[in-house]
């Protein structure tokens, strides 16, 4: 199935970026993957922060790491104002925006303060393809379960739900995370949706799932669905990409 022109979504449960001791941190496989479903030679990536508060030292890291990939790379940011005149304009010229994690709750809030929920929309229906790792992978969906309010999951509910589920990160590494995700789909507070464990990218062509992908043997992706009134999870086995 050829997926050239169609929207794409690229959702990280974790690993977007790998340690590196001169950098600080390189690209991983998830990102050079969805960089490289743009289709260009040279991409324009814009990154935001939003859901880290735009401090500055996250957009520095931001660009230490992204600048290593063959691309222009921008940022917009939005405190204490928008950093670009036409945040509009700018989003929709990208080839792919990236999405830092953090509170998605605050990141949601801001967006819709600024309009960015409907730009993102008309980007992604325009091809610009979208990704982001946690807050940055959970704002597409309809919602999940998220630490925005502390150290106690709570549900989240008012995503963006440009894909029409429930999301799950952080999978295997944060022990709330599983059966919150769980339960919460089971008892209908959430549609089914998928999940991804450290190191794996769940891959959407417009609302359709279409693979996962991991640079590790063993991390897995699930797919969780309701169940008469429980919940039932199934393993999504992911590609696995080329180590770097």
């Amino acid at each position: 199935m050829s997926t050239e022109g169609q929207p794409h979504i690229v959702a990280i449960g974790g690993g977007s970026f790998l340690p590196d001791g001169r950098y600080g941190a390189t690209p991983s496989p998830l990102l050079r993957y969805a960089l490289d479903l743009t289709g260009q030679d040279r991409p324009r990536i814009c990154f935001l922060t939003t859901a880290l508060g735009d401090g500055a030292e996250h957009i520095a890291k931001g660009y230490a790491a992204l600048s290593q990939l063959d691309a222009e790379v921008s940022h917009v940011a939005f405190f204490p104002m928008p950093n670009v005149q036409d945040i509009r304009s700018h989003l929709l010229s990208q080839d792919l925006v990236y999405v830092f994690g953090g509170s998605v709750a605050n990141l949601l809030a801001v967006w819709r303060l600024h309009g960015v929920d409907e730009i993102m929309r008309e980007a992604w229906n325009e091809g610009v393809v979208l990704s982001g790792q946690s807050a940055g992978a959970l704002c597409w969906h309809v919602g999940g379960n998220t630490d925005s309010f502390g150290p106690q999951l709570r549900p989240l509910t008012d995503g963006l739900g440009l894909l029409p589920y429930s999301c799950g990160v952080h999978y295997d590494s944060d022990g709330q995370r599983r059966p919150l995700l769980q339960q919460l789909v089971g008892e209908g507070t959430l549609p089914g949706g998928y999940a991804a464990d450290e190191t794996v990218a769940l891959h959407y062509v417009g609302t359709e799932f279409v693979q996962a992908v991991s640079y590790t043997k063993d991390a897995g992706a699930y797919r969780i669905e309701p169940d008469g009134g429980a919940a039932k999870e199934s393993r999504i086995d992911p590609r696995l990409l080329a180590a770097m």
